[in-house]
């Protein structure tokens, strides 16, 4: 049977918050995929989508076409995606046309398991059980949709979830077109204003899903994502990127179009380094999925030297055509004018102020002091070199005890493509081996405020702090200066704290504060 499915990924969903502030809530990363990536794979290889775009719609419409190039889609974009005018079923409506044939529609925030029937029969799926507080429900009778409800009515037998086959779909455009004049196209119209009307003529048979996974708002996001964690894709996440594993492939998001261009090209750079691009589109690059295991779980004292030793011969190239000098000004702009811009916007987000404060039993004055303190020559002064620019455990695939591939390189340094200051490698990986993704994320570390006094701890494994000497020894064979590398990790600390959710950016600005003092007074 031929037949479509139709998924509106138009809207802004306004319920999900910042989440949605830079992409498309069918974006959200879930486990090692986006929200729109269990839709899709959830049907057929042969399955042809049709595909409503609004919100951020560039960005889903270069996602797809860049994650499933042997699928089939058309596209559809919706002129009034929010504001007066607005709605689900005029986004639905705007569709018609690509939808002269039985369809499915199917919620950009309804994920499930198990099969989806085709739509030879007209039929509506529902779930039993869960609070119908925040969801249209509906009673059956003989297997069939008796009556729907709005939010809030008391023990339905069925909650609707937005996925629905329609069998006769001359009638559901016909009715979709009526109600849509008759509620003067409001905000609120959408797909069961419609299933109202054709349940009175026409049979709509429920097809009962036992597992459906919401990502509407907030709470029901956070929960879908603890169903899909994987313990080995661990990514802080951030709302101006993320990161996707699917069919074999890693593909990577940003925002920014000039961050995914410029990492993009400086592939060309790292090539003994990092993955081969294989395609990429505006805001996303992708690369095959590197097999091997991800070195943050399996760093030791037996292996790390080996890292460095790889890393010294296959990524830190000293470059002796770049004026020395011009790295120079480049490490005071990446090191100071940036840092002093993020701190700006961490006392204006956050709402506190730079002073003196008490940091585990330390008097420490203002972080503007501390700066001011720094010999910036010092800091700058180094010779130009090929950098990665993210150099943390997280960010290397180990093959084999001399083989390793690096991934989610830096876009620049301060702009420049091509070289950079290696002693930023060095200070992210030191940063990396305290401050530990995994535990950040089981909320190992602690940060109290009280009045002008500050509690700091964060819990550290074993062998990392070997790791960690095995850094500084390196370094010392290699005649690097360790102080440098410390002041720089304190720096990155402190570059991170807007960065990232709270707490954790109260613990990265004074962690960052503690240890800057320290090196300066040590």
């Amino acid at each position: 049977m031929d037949y479509k499915v139709l998924i509106t990924t138009s809207g802004i969903g306004s319920r999900l918050g910042e989440f949605t502030q830079y992409t498309n809530k069918t974006l959200l990363r879930i486990g090692e995929k986006p929200v729109i990536s269990y839709i899709i794979e959830s049907y057929p290889l042969e399955t042809k989508f049709v595909i409503t775009l609004g919100y951020f719609g560039n960005f889903v419409k270069d996602f797809l076409l860049l994650a499933y190039p042997e699928r089939h889609f058309e596209f559809v974009w919706v002129d009034k995606f929010q504001g007066e005018g607005s709605s689900l079923l005029y986004s639905m409506y705007c569709a018609k046309d690509a939808l002269q044939l039985p369809f499915i529609f199917h919620a950009s925030d309804t994920i499930v398991i198990e099969k989806i029937p085709i739509p030879t029969i007209n039929w509506n799926a529902g779930f039993k059980g869960g609070s119908s507080s925040q969801y249209t429900s509906f009673d059956s009778i003989d297997g069939n949709v008796k009556i729907f409800y709005e939010k809030g009515n008391i023990n339905p037998d069925f909650l609707h979830i937005g996925i629905v086959g329609i069998y006769d779909y001359k009638l559901f455009w016909n009715e979709a077109f009526k109600t849509l004049m008759d509620n003067n196209y409001k905000n609120s119209s959408n797909d069961v204003d419609v299933l109202k009307t054709l349940i009175l003529t026409k049979d709509f048979s429920i097809i009962e899903f036992k597992t459906w996974l919401d990502i509407g708002n907030i709470e029901k996001l956070e929960e879908t994502k603890k169903y899909f964690n994987k313990l080995d894709f661990n990514v802080l996440d951030k709302t101006t990127e993320s990161i996707f594993h699917i069919n074999g492939h890693i593909i990577k998001f940003f925002y920014d179009i000039n961050i995914a261009k410029n990492r993009v090209l400086r592939t060309k750079y790292l090539t003994n380094a990092v993955p081969e691009i294989v395609a990429s589109s505006n805001n996303f690059y992708k690369y095959k999925f590197i097999e091997g295991k991800l070195f943050s779980n399996i760093a030791n004292r037996n292996n790390f030297l080996s890292l460095l030793i790889w890393a010294k011969k296959n990524l830190w190239t000293p470059n002796q055509n770049f004026s020395a000098e011009k790295l120079k000004e480049l490490a005071f702009d990446f090191y100071f004018t940036k840092t002093l811009k993020r701190l700006e916007q961490f006392y204006k987000t956050r709402n506190i102020g730079d002073k003196e404060t008490i940091i585990n039993g330390e008097r420490i004055p203002s972080l503007q002091s501390l700066i001011d303190k720094l010999d910036k020559n010092y800091i700058c002064d180094t010779l130009p070199s090929s950098f990665h620019g993210d150099f943390i455990l997280d960010n290397v695939i180990y093959k084999s005890k001399d083989n390793f591939t690096l991934i989610d390189w830096r876009q620049d340094f301060a702009g420049e493509l091509e070289v950079g200051d290696q002693y930023y490698d060095f200070a992210k990986l030191a940063h990396n081996l305290v401050v530990n993704h995994y535990l950040i994320e089981q909320n190992h570390f602690e940060v109290k405020i009280k009045k002008d006094e500050i509690i700091l701890n964060i819990l550290r494994y074993q062998t990392l702090v070997d790791c960690e000497n095995l850094l500084y020894s390196f370094l010392t064979e290699n005649s690097f200066d360790i102080k440098k590398v410390r002041i720089l990790r304190a720096i990155i600390w402190l570059n991170m704290a807007p960065l990232h959710h709270h707490p954790f950016d109260l613990f990265l600005y004074y962690f960052g504060k503690y240890n800057l003092y320290y090196e300066l007074n040590n």
